[in-house]
């Protein structure tokens, strides 16, 4: 495909598509999750793992996906993916029992890790070429992943509504397909290159997070200081290590440790994490507290949620872009998280008897416009400073980060709501007293996000990429 292909812009709508897809399959369960409870027999602590198992399996085969990508060609990894997701959706929507609906979004999470890398390799290859087309590109695309994870919320409440919860997944099936049918017409050819796939490095990291969060979400009914919980934190902590040593010593590893010296690569990664650790335990606690608290149906909470879909895409699209080609990432990033947290922490204040006029709304709107100020800033912060040929690892590590901190943040949330009194549906005070402590903790990690950035985050040099960049989001206005 060259550069003045009219077919690349309807290929970044099928892009912009699949990010927005493979980010909403982590939210539209979020609405029907007290009828998964109901219906598979979960416990008000193990519910997390409808969530988690996603995650878990989607960060920590990012790397992976990525460099499959490379040696196989981004768009066949692209079709395979969507092939998996298709697969690990048939199967989620057809389980009778809670283990069976666990592996059924594992599979889901393995083909969303092929999916986004490939598409941003492909978005990349169609635009990387034209600086002044590069920035729209990069302003839908990177909108598509909050506003996904956001409206998913509200369309999973439309279907567990009108049809039931196995329809969340069922609807992946049709657009699946449609997307697998468009890819030979729209998506460009990408030939692979010869190499060698570090299995190991790939299993030792999705262990070690697997173990990780396993060990947090039981820590609260083990104790954090029994032998059960530090041999597991333990055994996570040496898988992590094992995956550095591989990525030090193999040939070819997923994750070549050098790219780390790129200036700001590690302080934008760390942002992400804590940006995604806030961010995505505030949308699971506020769901819940629609539905178990006040009482909503699976509709009127998803309808609840969508103002801050529009606040997200109106500040992503519409500001975000401007101030970051006039101000630069940092700022940008570090009033983000603040404003974040200010959000969230407003959340921590709902009550038993609350409204959504009162306890949601207000709040809730303060958050999406943080995180529409932190997250495109943050991506591309990560990307900026890194060589070309290295935009793709960056990506990988970039939303490794972040999905590995939401499920973390998630998991730690969920620990701290069990132990300050988030009990079984029905009993109201202790639910919104465990929800008040996830919140509050929620906002915590964005401030202390705001903080490290402020404090971590460098300029980096002129003439990098990230001032080419940024010029390349203003000509954008033009």
């Amino acid at each position: 495909m060259n550069a003045v292909d009219p077919r690349r812009w309807w290929a970044l709508v099928v892009l912009a598509a699949a990010q927005f897809m493979v980010i909403m399959d982590t939210s539209i369960i979020g609405v029907a999750l007290p009828d998964m409870q109901r219906d598979l027999g979960f416990s008000q602590g193990d519910l997390q793992w409808v969530f988690n198992a996603y995650v878990i399996a989607f960060g920590g085969l990012l790397l992976l996906g990525g460099r499959l990508s490379d040696l196989l060609g981004a768009r066949r990894v692209f079709t395979a993916g969507w092939i998996i997701l298709i697969a690990g959706s048939i199967v989620a929507a057809a389980a009778g029992t809670a283990w069976i609906e666990i592996a059924g979004r594992a599979v889901q999470g393995l083909g969303g890790a092929l999916i986004a890398p490939a598409s941003m390799t492909l978005l990349m290859t169609l635009f990387g070429h034209a600086p002044r087309e590069l920035g729209k590109a990069m302003a839908l695309y990177g909108a598509a992943a909050p506003a996904g994870g956001t409206a998913g919320v509200f369309l999973g409440g439309v279907i567990t509504e009108w049809l039931s919860w196995p329809w969340v997944f069922i609807v992946y099936v049709p657009i699946g397909l449609a997307t697998v049918a468009a890819v030979p017409a729209l998506l460009p050819r990408a030939e692979g290159r010869r190499g060698s796939v570090d299995l190991l490095g790939a299993a030792a990291v999705t262990a070690g997070v697997a173990l990780a969060v396993y060990a947090i979400v039981r820590a609260p009914e083990q104790g954090w200081g029994s032998a059960a919980t530090l041999l597991e934190l333990a055994g996570a902590a040496a898988l992590l290590a094992l995956f550095l040593v591989i990525q030090r010593t193999v040939r070819e590893p997923l994750m070549p440790l050098a790219v780390w010296r790129t200036p700001g690569l590690a302080a934008a990664n760390l942002a992400m994490a804590l940006l995604g650790g806030a961010w995505i335990p505030m949308w699971y606690f506020l769901n819940l507290y629609l539905q178990q608290v006040l009482g909503y149906g699976a509709f009127p909470s998803g309808a609840a949620l969508l103002p801050m879909t529009v606040a997200i895409m109106i500040f992503m699209i519409g500001v975000t872009a401007r101030l970051l080609g006039r101000f630069g990432a940092k700022p940008l990033i570090v009033i983000g998280l603040a404003v974040l947290a200010a959000g969230v922490a407003g959340l921590s204040l709902a009550r038993p008897d609350g409204s959504f006029a009162v306890d949601v709304l207000p709040a809730s709107l303060v958050a999406a416009i943080g995180m529409s100020l932190a997250y495109i800033p943050a991506m591309m912060s990560a990307m900026s400073g890194v060589r070309p040929e290295e935009s793709g690892l960056a990506s990988g590590i970039v939303n490794t980060t972040y999905q590995v901190g939401s499920a973390i943040g998630l998991a730690v949330m969920t620990a701290v709501a069990t132990s300050r009194g988030a009990a079984e549906p029905g009993d109201l005070p202790g639910l919104t007293g465990g929800f008040q402590a996830a919140f509050a903790g929620a906002g915590a990690v964005a401030a202390l996000g705001a903080l490290l950035t402020l404090l971590l985050m460098r300029r980096p040099a002129r003439s990098t990429r990230a001032d080419e960049q940024q010029e390349t989001v203003s000509s954008s206005r033009a």
